[in-house]
């Protein structure tokens, strides 16, 4: 998985310099990145405060996770049915 190399803290800091009136193509020069991410950040991060970045994280971890029991719980469900569907 690649890595980032901005932080949650660190994007919201640079879109708040842009909302302060900073041009984004200097922005973007300045902490080597595309017109495309930035972009992305704002519809991703725009208006958020710090706080509200983490929280959104780990609500995405946690869905994740709920995600991989789910899979798992039907997983072993179908193994079950496939098992005492068989006719011994």
């Amino acid at each position: 998985m690649k890595t980032k190399r901005f932080t949650e803290e660190q994007i919201i800091g640079i879109l708040k310099q842009a909302q302060a009136g900073m041009k984004v193509a200097d922005l973007c020069r300045m902490h080597g990145i595309s017109d495309v991410t930035f972009y992305n950040w704002r519809s991703k991060f725009g208006g958020m405060e710090v706080s509200d970045a983490k929280r959104l994280k780990q609500l995405e971890d946690e869905n994740r996770k709920l995600k991989q029991m789910l899979a798992d719980s039907m997983l072993e469900n179908k193994a079950i049915k496939d098992v005492l569907s068989k006719k011994w």
